[in-house]
């Protein structure tokens, strides 16, 4: 919940020329609805894509305060995130709502960045992969492979400043790919899984570095354009 529509304008006035070079990187930038618009007209000529942070799973009706799959890509979007650890914890979304969510977004052609992950108890109680498990196949259920993305976000790494360590990042990656390839098999080696949870300019380098880590949903630091410019151009092969 960051970000007016002018803050959005001057925020991108300001990133995309930081990133006009960064190739064969996909950039996507989720403001709040509000801003959509605003965002839209700004990335129109850009390589950056737009996503919104939540929608309904609902086509249209009776439903005050919900945004629609639909208006979704009216306003522009291509990716929506759905089961953020903040919809999962605040607004008690289930398993089965995030499921109903991510097939209607997928039936309006919008790519789906499914977020999953534990909290320090569950981890505490080890049971991190039990979570992710089940998060994944009741989130996943008779949902095709083709344009979902994994974010892999432990809720304990999320605004805290606490990272999981490299190590903690890989080995639930790697277990999310297994899980993967066991839900859809080989086309499952085109799902990017995203890591997420406290990501900077200072750690991104030592993450992406990591064997299942294809990129990162950055929550604070991409409210800045220098931050977020660096995370964009990380560096590989350390």
């Amino acid at each position: 919940m960051n970000k007016t529509a002018a803050e959005t304008r001057a925020f991108l006035n300001e990133f995309i020329p930081l990133v006009e070079h960064a190739n064969n990187i996909d950039i996507v930038i989720a403001p709040p609805f509000t801003s959509i618009y605003a965002a839209a007209g700004l990335v129109a000529n850009s390589s950056i894509h737009l996503a919104a942070q939540n929608m309904y799973y609902e086509e249209k009706g009776a439903y005050t305060g919900e945004i629609a799959p639909s208006m979704l890509t009216d306003a522009g979007c291509s990716h929506v995130i759905i089961g953020h650890s903040e919809r999962r914890q605040y607004f008690k979304e289930t398993d089965d709502i995030i499921n109903r969510k991510t097939k209607i977004a997928r039936k309006h052609d919008l790519k789906v960045i499914f977020c999953i992950g534990e909290s320090l108890d569950e981890r505490e109680a080890g049971k991190t992969f039990d979570v992710l498990n089940r998060e994944i196949l009741e989130g996943l259920k008779d949902v095709p492979s083709e344009g979902i993305i994994v974010a892999y976000e432990p809720i304990w790494a999320i605004g805290t400043g606490k990272t999981a360590t490299t190590e903690q990042a890989q080995d639930a990656h790697h277990y999310i790919r297994e899980r993967l390839a066991a839900l859809y098999g080989a086309a499952a080696d085109e799902i990017r899984i995203l890591y997420g949870g406290s990501v900077t300019p200072d750690n991104i380098d030592a993450l992406m570095n990591c064997a299942d880590v294809d990129g990162a949903l950055v929550g604070g630091a991409s409210l800045k354009a220098d931050s977020f410019s660096r995370i964009v151009k990380f560096k590989t092969n350390l």
